[in-house]
């Protein structure tokens, strides 16, 4: 299931939406327009990581919905930040009983129809209060195994030193996916994937945000307004296609969503990544 990491872009016009579409109609309708181009099947819900959603907020994107159609959506970054921004330990992180009052509950009420992959997205850490990887394993432990096993999860990692054997095994022994992750201060999507047991559950997720080494904010800059392929990174899309092999081969359904800072344009991108897979089957 490929797709978009958000959805509301003009560049899009003619390409995803459709030509002359009005802005308003882009911000009402876009959810609508996305989930029915027909090489998105799934699209990522990124404003769930800034604030949870309310159910009323949650209700509206449902309807705009094909019926069972998967999202790969964010939980809130309140129980994923470890600092707060004093630097000291937030008394949110990784806390299962606020997680459970203000996401999976709305989550359960009105949009468990369409969660394909609930997200983790763990903010970076600085080395001062970055934890022992051992130590990190244990918390991560305690916190899946405290989760209601309703949705599926999965945890992205910010920080490349905590994705070790122990990490992976708790991933593993709770049936939640590691995110294989494009960001800038993580190992390639190959590293990664050549990790053993790096595929964790019975689905795998893949997000692509950023190639290492690159900054978001001049991505950004260069790629606007992101409606053709700026850089194509070849490696990355040998990487994927790997990727799909790994899951084909494994019988693991794949979640994999796009940001257009990758190469300059997601539906573009998706194009390619869809064509070298079927290429490599």
């Amino acid at each position: 299931f490929l797709g978009p990491s958000t959805w509301t872009f003009p560049g899009w016009e003619g390409l995803v939406y459709p030509r002359g579409i009005a802005r308003e109609d882009l911000l009402e309708r876009g959810l609508t327009h996305a989930s029915r181009y027909p090489l998105f099947r799934t699209v990522g819900i990124d404003r769930s990581h800034y604030a949870p959603l309310e159910e009323g907020e949650l209700r509206r994107y449902a309807e705009e919905l094909p019926p069972g159609y998967p999202c790969v959506i964010k939980a809130w970054n309140a129980v994923t930040t470890l600092e707060d921004r004093s630097g000291n330990e937030s008394p949110a992180f990784l806390d299962e009983r606020l997680l459970e009052q203000r996401v999976l509950l709305p989550l359960a009420r009105a949009f468990a129809d369409h969660v394909g992959a609930l997200v983790f997205q763990l903010a970076p850490i600085s080395a001062r209060s970055l934890p022992h990887p051992e130590a990190f394993a244990e918390r991560l432990d305690a916190f899946l195994g405290a989760l209601p096993t309703a949705f599926p999860y999965a945890v992205e990692l910010r920080n490349r030193e905590l994705l070790t054997p122990s990490y992976l095994a708790v991933l593993s022994r709770h049936r939640v996916s590691h995110v294989l992750n494009l960001w800038e201060r993580m190992p390639s999507l190959g590293k990664q994937l050549a990790l053993p047991g790096a595929l964790t559950a019975p689905f795998v997720v893949c997000r692509l945000s950023i190639p290492p080494g690159q900054r978001y904010e001049e991505r950004k800059a260069r790629f606007a307004p992101f409606d053709k392929i700026v850089s194509a990174d070849e490696a990355m899309r040998a990487d994927v296609a790997a990727l799909a092999r790994a899951c084909l081969l494994a019988r693991k359904t794949l979640y994999l969503t796009v940001n257009n800072k990758v190469e300059g344009s997601s539906p573009l991108t998706i194009r390619a990544l869809i064509a070298r897979i079927v290429e490599g089957r």
